[in-house]
């Protein structure tokens, strides 16, 4: 369905708004909001409509939904102060109250697709056309138990994942009810991505036998009907609720990083000049996590694409804040060029998207960097609010408390995070972090012992290098600790008792002066 918007044209079959012949980039919530707003055009919507219609009833802060009505304006060429397309009608909601032509019928106006809100779709009803975003169905798990009394466990399982991903705001995923009409039914997974309008399909089982169940989950590419990931979880149900929380966090956390991938090998096979602002982020993150020196500029320069696209893209300015922030933690780049860049750049992020976990942590990198330790836990609090299951959060959220002196709370955080993400393409670093809380709790041989792991599976990583030489000075380990200095020099060759002072972002003095007396101890000068 096109509609005619004075100069505009709005396509909703092919999502694209043009002005003339160019094409106006939108955020896809932007161009969500717009349709909704031309399509009942003869009614005044309220925000409890645009939420349950954009947002699927999740709860949004008033600043998000005013961000994008402003955004939806700006594209069509209005503004807040004429309103002579939106207008917003106080204490009551919004109305599209410019002209609207479709080219089949000339001025009659256009009927909303698909039922109005809160009326249920018929099973027989056509096709959907693809969300702009990844779209994706969980359909109810099978219950293998043999005992009816037992379907409320794995229901609860599927409810609790479709949960899950849903705070995962950069994927549409399909409600529970839509899901759950086809409980019971064997049916062809490319008829449920049809119907429902999904690009993956998450399918499972559940089997409780005595006091031990087990959940076998895969996701599933439902154009190809290929496997994506398939993972088996077994577990003793000493508390089943428990248990039925710490699976949902496993399959969440594991499904979140298959999604991306698989995006951006889709973006791969489109033509450079065909990429949008998504398949460019898609592509970045692919290359950021490959935690790489390389990868991390090419992450760095897709990014920039994708922000000279859409400006006020929130994720991608997020990860390129995230993307500089990281360069210095591995000491790829000095203090001094990239926290500038990356504070730049995660102001930008939460201006342009408040509620953009990545946007959140990558500003608590800043002020973790700056030494702003309470504002950095803060943001770190705040992405893991919007995203309980972002591991790379947990784990710097772990640092930070570390660089407090928290060192208890420090070891929990990252272990979390290890725990969320088991095969994460960070877990080198997470293991760094945790080998440091284990330093500042003085518990020197774990600290070695964590170290150790990190640099077999990453060589590279400085801050490993870092803890393993002052935690073998402090154990008094001699041997070890030249050993692991002399590695260190060549991992960090200006590395100094000097360099530590100025740039280890350590908020208490006495805890500052303990790492450089293992230092000293190691034979550093």
């Amino acid at each position: 369905m096109k509609f005619l918007l004075a100069d505009h044209t709005l396509d909703t079959d092919r999502r694209e708004l043009r002005r003339g012949s160019e094409l106006i980039a939108a955020e896809p919530q932007v161009f969500d909001v717009l349709i909704y707003l031309v399509q009942n055009r003869d009614r005044v919507v309220s925000k409890d409509d645009l939420i349950a219609s954009v947002w699927d009833g999740r709860i949004v802060s008033e600043s998000t939904l005013t961000s994008r009505i402003n955004a939806a304006r700006k594209a069509i060429g209005d503004s807040g102060e004429d309103q002579k397309l939106i207008r917003t009608i106080a204490r009551r909601g919004f109305r599209f109250v410019g002209a609207v032509r479709t080219p089949s019928n000339g001025d009659e106006p256009a009927h909303p697709i698909g039922p109005p809100p809160g009326e249920p779709h018929e099973q027989s009803r056509p096709a959907l056309p693809p969300s702009d975003r990844p779209a994706i169905a969980v359909l109810p798990f099978i219950n293998m138990s043999g005992d009816p009394e037992q379907e409320y466990f794995s229901d609860g399982i599927t409810e609790d994942i479709i949960t899950g991903l849903s705070k995962l705001r950069w994927f549409f995923v399909i409600a529970r009810n839509s899901s759950f009409i086809y409980k019971g039914i064997a049916v062809h997974m490319k008829q449920v991505a049809e119907e429902l309008g999904v690009g993956y399909v998450v399918e499972g089982s559940v089997r409780k036998s005595g006091d031990r169940v087990r959940i076998t989950v895969q996701l599933n590419d439902a154009a190809t009907g290929s496997h994506i990931w398939a993972e088996r979880y077994d577990r003793g149900l000493a508390d089943v609720f428990a248990v039925q929380d710490e699976i949902t966090e496993a399959i969440v956390a594991a499904i979140e990083p298959q999604l991306y991938a698989s995006e951006s090998f889709r973006a791969r096979r489109k033509p450079p000049d065909n990429m949008d602002a998504w398949d460019l982020v898609m592509r970045a993150l692919s290359h950021y996590w490959r935690v790489t020196r390389q990868d991390n500029v090419v992450a760095q320069a897709l990014l920039e694409k994708a922000i000279a696209i859409d400006p006020n893209y929130g994720q991608a300015l997020g990860v390129l804040a995230a993307s500089h922030t990281f360069s210095f933690h591995m000491g790829w780049a000095d203090r001094a060029t990239t926290v500038p860049i990356a504070e730049c750049a995660a102001l930008a992020a939460i201006r342009a998207d408040s509620e953009d976990p990545w946007a959140h942590h990558a500003l608590g990198c800043v002020y973790l960097f700056t030494r702003r330790f309470d504002d950095s836990l803060a943001e770190f609090e705040l992405a893991l609010r919007l995203n309980p299951n972002f591991s790379l959060a947990q784990a710097y959220y772990g640092l930070t408390l570390s660089y407090c002196g928290r060192c208890d709370e420090a070891d929990q955080a990252v272990r979390r995070a290890l725990r969320l993400s088991p095969r994460d393409p960070f877990s080198a670093i997470y293991l760094g972090i945790a080998a440091y809380s284990q330093f500042v709790g003085s518990n020197y041989n774990e600290a070695m012992r964590l170290a150790r792991e990190a640099i077999r599976q990453r060589g590279d990583f400085v801050g490993a290098h870092r803890v393993l030489t002052a935690a073998a000075g402090m154990a008094g380990d001699t041997e070890a600790a030249a050993a692991a200095l002399q590695e260190l020099h060549r991992a960090q060759p200006n590395i100094s008792l000097a360099w530590i002072a100025d740039e280890m972002p350590i908020m208490q003095g006495g805890e500052l002066e303990h790492y450089l007396e293992a230092f000293r101890r190691a034979g550093l000068t």
